[in-house]
């Protein structure tokens, strides 16, 4: 792990077993991982893939809106269990598409869970600062066509009352011209064996949707903006499957 804290920056595609750092996996284009993060990120996730499904069967609804556009995108989520990034990351990997987890720096303290985080394209942010590595680190996946997964609430809500809205996303998001993508779930909040999950897609905010021309006011209103239809989606789903409401 020694070689693994030091400092550098990664120079085209990164090499098998070459003693490449954290900031490495973090700063590279996830195409140019190598082989070997590859390969664990296909076991990873078909391995994800069968368990979730077996165990807490889920679907997405609207999952086109997620698969068929290309482009680097923000999408953001609101947040119920430790399945709810797994569903995102198996669903855009097996359609293709690059997606980078921005995790709460908290998870740096477990040894593995730093080391699998970043061979799976995810990187950290200090939550409550505004750290402008990470923001910049976001602005250049973003620019490769990257997605990035980002979780405002920053972690799990079991109770809506609590839930606390953190800001950043949307200027990550203006850095880089890449539009929001609100998405949801619901049915995990409580998890049990065969429990159901049901996640639903909603369309793309784009910059030039927004009302505001300032870019100061443009960030304030995508955060809102783009967590109301985070919370739109969500109500629509616990209308559509009050059952999975109740098992909540």
């Amino acid at each position: 792990m020694a070689a693994e804290d030091t400092q550098k920056k990664p120079k085209g595609k990164l090499r098998a077993f070459a003693g490449n750092t954290y900031d490495d996996y973090y700063d590279a284009a996830m195409s140019d991982f190598p082989w070997t993060a590859r390969v664990l990120m296909n076991i990873v996730v078909y391995a994800c893939y069968a368990f979730t499904k077996l165990v807490w069967p889920w679907k997405i609804e609207a999952a086109e809106l997620l698969t068929e556009d290309k482009r680097g995108r923000v999408i953001i989520q609101n947040h119920e269990s430790m399945v709810d990034p797994v569903i995102m990351v198996v669903v855009l990997w097996r359609a293709g598409i690059h997606m980078r987890i921005v995790y709460k720096s908290e998870f740096d303290r477990i040894g593995i869970a730093r080391w699998l985080f970043s061979r799976v394209g995810g990187f950290p942010v200090n939550r409550g600062a505004t750290d402008m590595k990470v923001v910049r680190r976001a602005r250049a996946a973003l620019q490769r066509g990257e997605c990035l997964l980002i979780y405002p609430e920053g972690t799990r809500v079991k109770e809506d009352a609590k839930a606390e809205v953190h800001g950043g996303y949307a200027l990550m998001a203006q850095l880089a011209k890449a539009p929001v993508q609100p998405t949801a779930l619901v049915g995990a909040r409580r998890l049990r064996f065969r429990s159901r999950v049901v996640v639903r897609a909603g369309a793309p905010i784009e910059w030039s949707d927004l009302e505001s021309t300032k870019r100061k006011e443009q960030v304030a209103e995508m955060e809102r903006r783009g967590m109301e239809a985070v919370y739109a989606l969500r109500d629509e789903l616990r209308a559509a499957y009050p059952e999975l409401e109740a098992e909540e």
